[in-house]
């Protein structure tokens, strides 16, 4: 049996969708896209264009839930399908866009680059506790026009896994669908195998920008997976209470997929989000809060009863270094995530509130999203009697169960056996190894990770096709040559 946490009853989850139907009548909407106005006013939304607010009937919402997928799939780059939006399926990514690295001689966060990216995506793609691969970083050694494809480009050149990802704008959209499609074969391909996942973030409170509502409008005529990033700030962007949040967060998300299911009926969303408190002491978005794993587990609730595939952001710190906080923060958050049976929990490496990626803390993340699987997995009946029949022979020594053949045949399916990173050693054994904390021994685990990699086999036309892509896009944004450095170049 499969353990969950539920912080709402049926009542209280009625309540919230209720209110969040009365939200998108009064004060409604603002939407700031013009097609997207156009398409809600077609199908019977009162809409003003002076103040772009849009008035959305139950009905018309009721209509889009109807042709929403219950499941999709996300496909690797050979084609698998590996990770599964929907039903009780929770899967783990790291966090994305972020700004800075955590350098771990120096504990400085630097600005990210080209090559900080590619070796979180080689630490992602080492380790298979990480389901999908995130565009993780920005590169701010690129022009900003092609920030974002940039970062998707990366991530196909070095890894075969699938990808969640966003575009910036609502021309680049465009661009990185068309990348997806170059490995694919085609937009068709693309459409029935996706390997990457959009997110489209609303402005709080119910906003939809011209480029949010733009990029759902791209994506559903694709076909390319899309999940709402929707983030109330509970006190700031959103009303106060937890509750208040989650409702917030269902008017926004249930619009965005009524624009989405509009623009083409039938395509893949996820009810997602990266909502947080607002913290009235020093004015943060604490993601590593109870409170904000509260309003995600909450929401991710609501989405469910309506039959939604479900995303969340989990797993991060306000820490600044890889310390006890970041570790009892990021630990709660996995755990909190994956008994709400949550699809795609996003936030793993990620420290400093979103805002720096690690490598180091990837790798302790990890165990924390390996013990939270283990957790899933419940308790097991083995064998015909729960304990009675271990006890044949047993003379009351401390040692007799050590000596049964049932204890090595179950063992391995009853304990979750870490790596290297997690201490398990006696005090003697610790000191003979160096007296290494955590931290040190993951700086360790991350060099044995990027000494061993090796860049998957790809298609060598596509890979060029890509490449070219890219690069012309790249001239037009002002620079000639990609910052790849020259022992990754493309084969």
């Amino acid at each position: 049996m499969q353990p969950k946490l539920s912080l709402l009853n049926d009542d209280l989850i009625s309540r919230i969708i209720a209110e969040a139907y009365q939200l998108m009548i009064k004060p409604g909407i603002k939407v700031q896209n013009a097609e997207a106005r156009q398409l809600l006013a077609e199908a019977g939304s009162q809409v003003d264009e002076e103040s772009m607010i849009v008035r959305i009937p139950e009905q018309i919402v009721l209509k889009a839930l109807e042709t929403v997928p219950h499941e999709f799939f996300l496909y690797d780059y050979d084609g698998n399908p590996t990770v599964q939006y929907g039903g009780n399926a929770v899967q783990f990514d790291p966090g994305s866009s972020g700004i800075s690295i955590l350098i771990p001689e120096t504990l400085e966060h630097k600005t990210a680059e080209t090559a900080d990216l590619i070796r979180i995506i080689k630490v992602a793609e080492s380790l298979p506790q990480y389901d999908a691969q995130s565009t993780a970083i920005v590169c701010h050694d690129v022009p900003k026009d092609i920030h974002d494809l940039y970062r998707l480009y990366l991530v196909m050149l070095y890894s075969k896994k699938p990808i969640v990802t966003g575009a910036f704008t609502n021309k680049t959209v465009h661009q990185m669908i068309e990348m997806l499609a170059i490995f694919a074969g085609s937009p068709e391909n693309l459409r029935k195998y996706p390997r990457a996942v959009f997110d489209a973030c609303p402005s709080p409170p119910l906003i939809w920008s011209n480029f949010g509502a733009g990029n759902l409008i791209t994506l559903a005529r694709a076909g390319v997976p899309a999940e709402i990033v929707s983030m109330p700030l509970a006190g700031a962007a959103a009303p106060v209470t937890l509750l208040g949040a989650v409702t917030q967060h269902a008017a926004e998300c249930l619009s965005g997929i009524t624009i989405h299911q509009l623009a083409h009926a039938g395509s893949p969303i996820v009810w997602g989000g990266a909502p947080s408190t607002f913290d009235m002491r020093k004015g943060g978005t604490p993601f590593g809060s109870v409170e904000t794993a509260m309003i995600d587990s909450s929401y991710a609730q609501v989405g469910k009863s309506l039959g939604l595939p479900t995303h969340a952001y989990l797993g991060s710190t306000e820490s600044k270094v890889l310390d006890m906080q970041a570790g009892l923060e990021s630990g709660m958050g996995a755990m909190i995530g994956a008994l709400s049976g949550i699809n795609m929990i996003s936030g793993s490496g990620m420290v400093d509130s979103l805002l720096c990626q690690s490598p180091e803390k990837l790798v302790i993340d990890a165990e924390g999203i390996a013990m939270a699987q283990r957790m899933l997995q419940g308790m097991k009946i083995h064998t015909e009697t729960l304990a009675t029949g271990y006890y044949e022979g047993v003379n009351f020594k401390g040692g007799d169960f050590l000596k049964q053949r049932i204890t090595m045949q179950l063992f391995q399916k009853e304990q979750h056996m870490p790596g290297k990173v997690i201490d398990r050693d006696s005090m003697r054994g610790w000191k003979e190894s160096g007296s290494l904390d955590t931290f040190e021994r993951a700086k360790i685990r991350v060099k044995e990770i990027l000494a061993s990699y090796r860049r998957p086999e790809l298609d060598p036309a596509k890979e060029a096709a890509l490449h070219a892509y890219v690069l012309d896009l790249a001239k037009q944004a002002g620079i000639e040559h990609l910052p790849i450095l020259e022992d990754m170049q493309p084969a």
